[in-house]
């Protein structure tokens, strides 16, 4: 397995491209959008600002949003869960659009949401294995998708539940980060690869 890892140039990869060769990929760290589907599934990492992230998207955005709707796999992690929806309140710029919706900021009393906390995970394959399963989180903005179904996991911190992981066909998005979720989350990660590697037809979602 080929993994194209999007390098938004912010932040520390190590830790993610080391989660992924633990489950047998081989990993690229890719700057240039334009060639973020030269390999078997992508992954949108989840460090920085949507504004920022989008905009260096933008050149291939329209690319990406058609691979990914046609079932390209994929896997976005925090920010880039966020950058799979329409737009947010975080800051300008369109995201890809795979799942309608939008990102807003969390509404808990205390921001930004620091640390572990526990994953309500659906009966989705990215999830086999991994129950139950506590997180490390850092975010101050969440998910609101248009279409609640596209919800596979949720997640409640301080009185307020939100979308813990999201899927449109062979697209994954989740709000933790599995890279530093410990021996579930590593699971998670190979369990995305597993996915990758047979992706579902169109008909099955």
């Amino acid at each position: 397995m080929k993994i194209v890892v999007f390098d938004s140039r912010v932040g520390n990869l190590h830790s993610l491209a080391k989660a992924l060769e633990a489950g047998g990929a081989t990993v690229r760290i890719e700057p240039d959008p334009a060639r973020l589907l030269d390999g078997d599934a992508l992954v949108l990492p989840g460090v920085g600002s949507f504004g920022a992230a989008a905009a260096r998207l933008a050149p291939a955005a329209a690319d990406l949003r058609a691979a990914l709707l046609d079932g390209f796999p994929s896997l976005g992690i925090c920010l880039g869960m966020q950058l799979l929806t329409e737009a947010s309140d975080e800051g300008p710029g369109a995201g890809l659009g795979v799942v309608p919706g939008r990102v807003r900021r969390l509404r808990a009393p205390r921001v930004p949401h620091m640390g572990w906390n526990a994953v309500d995970a659906g009966a989705d394959p990215l999830f086999d294995g991994t129950t139950p399963l506590v997180a490390y989180y850092a975010n101050s903005y969440v998910v609101e998708p248009a279409d609640p179904r596209s919800v596979i996991a949720w997640t409640e911190y301080e009185g307020e539940r939100f979308p813990a992981a999201v899927r449109a066909r062979n697209a994954w998005g989740v709000q933790f980060h599995p890279e530093k979720s410990g021996a579930p989350g590593l699971r998670l990660i190979r369990n995305f690869l597993e996915a990758a590697r047979h992706p579902e037809p169109e008909a099955a979602r």
